[in-house]
């Protein structure tokens, strides 16, 4: 499993924003409080931490209702522990692959922070007050065939349509036996099938079931799990969203005003923020209702604070008023909402954690790595849709006798053009643009010859059309990235549970780029 490294810039969908923030953070810095890439700042917010004691055994006792004792929470009870915090929506089945990668890189930077004398745990953020249904009622793995497929799943939502945190609806029916069938052909499925059935019993809800999993395939990461839906939490961060319900006006103009900033810097706002945006949901009856009022008349749900969820930007302050956060792990999404949120955490808490990248992977099987090595790809030349994939693997196997023949004739074309242009030029310089567009045309006729000849052997050859197929489907299925599109789970299947911990062991907190490892 020794990695590549690929640049961001090199992946589609990168954004200037995260570009820059990972390779030319200075560029970004006062949209951030820390840099992420100086070891100081770890240690500097670690110290501006100011975080109650009286907090902390309030965190502590509901972690423990919640996850039950371990070491991890007996260090995090301890003062002076700090947490290295990550979340993600609780999609069917864990998600995207990346839910995983962001969980090893919390655990790995809280190891590592507590080796270097400064205790740590990492803590994981369930996001279920979250209400968009469709963007988790679904997973994507692929069979033996490397075929994507979709497992879906209704849940008992709301026939008017009315908005429901994601993390309490309830499953009556887990797609599980689909995913098995989906599955099936793979050396560890039946395996894997286990785990999965386990923490997706009847009648579980969103929430319980994500969780659970996670906790099976990362048990012995010490990692914590938080659901903020807990009245319990909310109690606990009730104070936060008073403070923010007052000080809403305030807070919808530095808003506004750091989406301007990021504008002007010829950067994007994450989060689209208009003045009749609010920042404020309502907890009630089971649903998550948008409160639209004047800004100025927020102050008046101050003693209804424990029943107000924040919107995405106000939520990680939140989390982090919660937590004795030193670090946050996020994607490149979740980062530029923390470019956006800076202005809240510096008027409600004081402080901000150092946000970190988290760690991306590709995985590679044996078939695809001698496949790139046979067409002479690289895995970024795989990023395009498979029709373009195919022509490049056809001109791979145009024959070598051919090719040299086209370069030679396109070479001895261009030679002797030039010579005829040099002769034209002295003779009558009018005669030298008929030339020119007539040897263009020449030139046109000749590329279409050779694409012509590169296709007609890629038909004739149905293996090759097969293996565009296959790294099409692996790598980049449905023009996505591997890990923002499939689960972890067929990568298991395959590959065996323990691959948690190989992925692990490659996580590399000194290494911004993304990892392409061969398993």
């Amino acid at each position: 499993m020794e990695p590549a490294c690929i640049r961001h810039t090199e992946l589609p969908g990168t954004s200037r924003l995260f570009a820059d923030f990972t390779y030319h953070f200075d560029r970004v810095a006062r949209f951030y409080r820390h840099d992420p890439h100086n070891p100081a700042s770890l240690i500097a917010a670690a110290r501006e931490l100011d975080y109650p004691e009286e907090r902390r055994q309030a965190i502590v006792r509901n972690l423990a209702a919640q996850n039950g004792q371990s070491e991890s929470l007996s260090r995090l009870a301890q003062p002076g522990t700090v947490a290295v915090v990550t979340g993600q929506q609780v999609g069917l089945f864990s998600g995207p692959a990346y839910t995983i990668y962001k969980a090893l890189t919390a655990a790995r930077l809280a190891s590592e922070l507590t080796a270097r004398g400064i205790q740590a745990v990492p803590v994981f953020w369930l996001a279920t007050e979250d209400h968009d249904f469709a963007e988790v009622n679904h997973a994507w793995v692929f069979d033996a065939s490397r075929t994507p497929v979709q497992v879906r799943v209704d849940g008992r939502v709301d026939s008017n349509g009315r908005q429901r945190p994601v993390g309490g609806i309830t499953l009556d029916r887990p797609p599980v036996n689909e995913l098995t069938r989906s599955l099936d052909g793979f050396p560890h499925a039946e395996e894997l099938a286990a785990v999965v059935k386990e923490a997706y019993p009847s009648g579980v809800t969103m929430g319980a079931g994500f969780r659970a999993l996670l906790a099976k395939l990362l048990g012995r990461l010490g990692i914590l799990f938080l659901d903020p839906l807990d009245p319990a939490v909310r109690q606990i961060g009730a104070p936060l969203v008073a403070e923010a319900l007052s000080a809403a006006p305030e807070l919808k103009a530095r808003l506004l005003q750091r989406n301007r900033d990021l504008a002007d810097a010829g950067y994007h706002a994450q989060v689209h923020l208009e003045e009749k945006t609010s920042l404020f949901f309502l907890l009630e009856k089971g649903e998550r209702i948008p409160l639209r009022r004047k800004d100025s008349e927020f102050s008046e749900l101050r003693d209804r604070a424990a029943e107000v969820s924040p919107n995405a930007l106000l939520r990680p302050v939140m989390q982090d008023y919660l937590l004795p956060t030193a670090a946050y792990i996020g994607g490149p999404a979740e980062l530029a909402y923390l470019a956006q949120a800076q202005v809240l955490y510096d008027r409600l808490l004081g402080r901000m954690p150092v946000a970190i990248a988290r760690t991306g992977f590709t995985l590679l099987d044996s078939r695809a790595t001698k496949l790139l090595d046979r067409y002479k790809l690289t895995v970024p030349q795989t990023f395009v849709a498979e029709e373009l994939l195919k022509e490049q693997i056809a001109h791979a196997l145009v024959p070598d006798s051919i090719e040299r023949a086209f370069e030679d004739t396109s070479e001895e074309f261009k030679r002797r053009l030039d010579r005829l242009r040099q002769e034209l030029e002295s003779f009558d310089h009018t005669l030298v643009a008929a030339l020119d567009k007539s040897g263009a045309k020449i030139v046109y006729q000749l590329q279409k010859a050779r694409g012509k000849t590169a296709r007609e052997i890629l038909r004739r050859d149905q293996r090759a059309a097969a293996d565009a197929h296959y790294l099409t489907s692996l790598l980049y299925p449905h023009r996505h990235l591997q890990e923002r599109f499939y689960s972890i789970l067929p990568f298991l299947a395959e590959h065996g549970l323990d691959l948690v911990d190989r992925l692990y062991e490659s996580v590399q907190l000194d290494c911004h780029d993304h990892r392409v490892i061969t398993v």
